[in-house]
């Protein structure tokens, strides 16, 4: 057998166990990226419930772009105002739970399947309501490193 013929299936097994680590690496990259956007989130809801009217906005993108059903598109700007007016609302308190469904994650994309509840409090009645929001959002890496939402669609369950 020709030194040819010898090189060729060691170059190929070279090449598919430098496909199945770069595989690996991307999985692992992946499921890395899950959890820092789960947590995330996670972050976001503490803050919101806390009322740090400061960190609500640091979960959205520039570029945001935010759909909710019978409301009109928002941009980051109005997004935020509304956040943060909430939060300074003297007549009810808001508090968010969060359910996540599942989170796909490949390179600086990420979309999430989730619940936001929100309940909304009489502050002077104490009367509460409860809305369930079924959504997605459609993260994106930015240059900073953090993981931000650029697109979300919501509804009332």
């Amino acid at each position: 057998m020709s030194r040819a013929n010898l090189l060729i299936p060691a170059l190929a097994g070279l090449v598919l166990a430098c496909a199945a680590s770069s595989a690996a690496s991307a999985a692992a990259s992946d499921d890395a990226s899950r959890a820092e956007i789960a947590a995330t989130l996670t972050q976001w809801r503490d803050d919101f419930n806390a009322g740090r009217a400061d960190e609500v906005c640091d979960l959205f993108a520039r570029e945001l772009i935010a759909d909710f059903r019978g409301q009109p598109e928002r941009g980051y700007d109005a997004l935020c105002e509304l956040l943060q007016s909430s939060l300074a609302d003297t007549a009810r308190a808001y508090t968010y739970e969060l359910e996540i469904k599942d989170i796909f994650a490949q390179g600086d994309l990420a979309a999430v399947r989730l619940n936001w509840m929100l309940t909304v409090r009489q502050r002077d009645t104490g009367e509460e309501s409860t809305t369930v929001e079924p959504g997605l959002d459609v993260f994106n890496r930015q240059a900073d490193g953090h993981w931000r939402i650029v697109r979300y669609l919501a509804y009332e369950e």
